[in-house]
């Protein structure tokens, strides 16, 4: 999955399939964490916020089922 570049502090890029809504994203620390059932809308607000950090602990990070990738 091709991920972009997001400018925050704990994430370091997301990408997104929307065919089986899975959002993806690699954080500072190098880990990779995949979360299932995610809207298009989400990714889109995700990669748009302000503070993407604040945006994925308040509206991603405790609302979909994560799997780690790496």
């Amino acid at each position: 999955m091709e991920r972009k570049r997001l400018n925050a502090t704990n994430i370091r890029s997301a990408g997104y399939d929307v065919r089986n809504r899975v959002l993806e994203i690699e954080f500072a620390n190098g880990g990779i964490t995949q979360y299932t059932g995610v809207s298009a809308e989400i990714y889109r607000r995700l990669m748009n916020a302000p503070s993407p950090g604040s945006y994925y602990e308040d509206q991603i990070e405790e609302n979909f089922t994560a799997k780690r990738v790496r």
